[in-house]
């Protein structure tokens, strides 16, 4: 990946939290948990999702940068939603730690020396990823769940009966 490529992935994963925080101000609180017909989570869901992905996924790049090829592990998404209260906890922490996350690892991605972005662990589910694999994944991590976000916002829209539902 060339420097301008990166660049321009940086801005973007840097924006992603942007798009999140205008995502869920486009939506009422009524709307906030309402799950699409096609059985996709609710910005609620998304919200604590993406706080506990981006830990992770800061965890990660920190396991790259700091240690010699890493095993980097998966995690079961759907548990954490089941078990860890996806459905019925306040957002607002979860966007602070979904915030820090991304703050912490831009700082740090801004950091990097050349040699940085070759360093390679495992994922046992997709082999060798690099830094600039990490990147690329994250660029769009936040911007891909924003959309999923105004989705349910709008499944909700079309699926309220009334105004009255929106209070």
């Amino acid at each position: 990946m060339t420097a301008d490529e990166r660049a321009a992935l940086i801005d973007r994963y840097r924006a992603g939290v942007a798009e999140v925080r205008a995502a869920i101000a486009e939506i009422t609180d009524a709307r906030l948990d309402h799950r699409p017909d096609d059985g996709g989570w609710s910005a609620r869901r998304v919200v604590h999702h993406l706080a506990d992905s981006e830990m992770t996924s800061a965890i990660r790049l920190r396991r790259l940068l700091a240690e010699d090829a890493p095993e980097i592990n998966p995690y079961d998404e759907e548990r954490f939603a089941d078990v860890l209260f996806y459905d019925d906890r306040p957002i607002e922490a979860s966007l602070k730690a979904f915030e820090a996350a991304r703050e912490t690892s831009s700082e740090l991605l801004a950091r990097l020396a050349d040699d940085d972005w070759s360093r390679t662990g495992t994922h046992p589910e997709h082999g060798p990823y690099s830094v600039d694999d990490w990147l690329r994944l994250y660029a769009a991590h936040a911007h891909d769940h924003a959309d999923q976000i105004r989705r349910a916002a709008a499944t909700a829209a079309a699926t309220a009966p009334t105004a009255e539902a929106d209070r």
